[in-house]
């Protein structure tokens, strides 16, 4: 398809700056997005001039948690819209062969429980990687209904496994396609 040859010589043909961004600016509008979907007080806002001003923010309780290594690419683009939040980590390696995932490592805010959680994961194809991250953050009391995947790309298959296996989370990408781009981590920090 057209897509597939675009992204393919995206992928390949661009610098890394270009890439880089490029996705940058994808990781920005999906995490607005992602953002758009947390739960928010009214509140009133002085201006600089002193005139009030009504307006929205958000309630406490609000996190993000990346999937290494390639999730980490979208940490700056949540913490430059929410500069104080607070991010966890999961580290998963998928077998190549079997394409089982294994958790690594974990690394959460200690009252995660309570908290709204974005994950962060560009590429989405499979499902595995998330399915078996959101099952560590359900091992840590959170909630399927209130993870926010935000993803850039996505196959329908991949989408397809984590809405059967956990159909209260909320997925948010920009695309959705039978062939996502792979090497993302690798492209985005320069280690291709």
């Amino acid at each position: 398809s057209q897509f597939k040859i675009e992204i393919i010589t995206f992928f390949r043909k661009s610098s890394r700056g270009d890439f880089v961004f490029s996705a940058d600016r994808l990781i920005r509008l999906v995490v607005e997005e992602g953002l758009n979907q947390l739960p928010y007080t009214e509140c009133t806002v002085t201006t600089p001039t002193g005139h009030k001003y009504e307006g929205v923010r958000f309630e406490k309780g609000n996190c993000g948690v990346s999937i290494m290594r390639s999730g980490e690419a979208m940490e700056q683009g949540l913490r430059d819209c929410c500069r104080s939040i607070r991010i966890g980590k999961i580290l998963i390696q998928s077998d190549e062969e079997t394409q089982r995932a294994k958790v690594y490592y974990a690394k959460f805010p200690p009252d995660i429980y309570r908290r709204k959680v974005l994950l962060m994961y560009p590429i989405l194809s499979t499902g595995n990687t998330v399915i078996e991250a959101v099952k560590v953050l359900v091992e840590h009391g959170v909630q399927p209904s209130v993870i926010i995947l935000l993803s850039l790309f996505s196959t329908p298959h991949g989408a397809k496994s984590i809405i059967q296996e956990f159909p209260e989370i909320t997925i948010l990408t920009t695309e959705v396609h039978p062939v996502a781009p792979t090497h993302f981590g690798q492209k985005y920090f320069g280690t291709d």
